[in-house]
């Protein structure tokens, strides 16, 4: 994870375009017995946070996040990715 949280962290930065980069390592993975369980393993979940779907897909463009992602690749055991579409419920409470 050190290489994840260090060096690939501080690659982010030169991204143009990427406006938020948050890292959420996975400490416990707790069991619900009311909903079933899925094989998916992960050490944690990075989020990229874009000013819109059109700017993303510049981003995605560019060499910088080439780079980024080449450099990811040696480290990453296995990816599961999404696009998401936010929908806040409770903020700033």
């Amino acid at each position: 994870m050190r290489k994840w949280a260090e060096e690939h962290a501080q690659m982010a930065l030169s991204v143009p375009g990427l406006q938020r980069y948050v890292l959420s390592f996975i400490i416990a993975e707790p069991q619900r017995p009311d909903v079933p369980d899925h094989a998916f393993t992960a050490d944690g979940i990075a989020e990229l946070w874009f000013e819109s779907e059109e700017a993303m897909k510049n981003v995605l463009a560019t060499e910088e996040l080439k780079r980024w992602r080449a450099h990811g690749a040696t480290f990453i055991g296995g990816i599961k990715a999404f696009l998401v579409e936010e929908h806040v419920i409770i903020a700033g409470r």
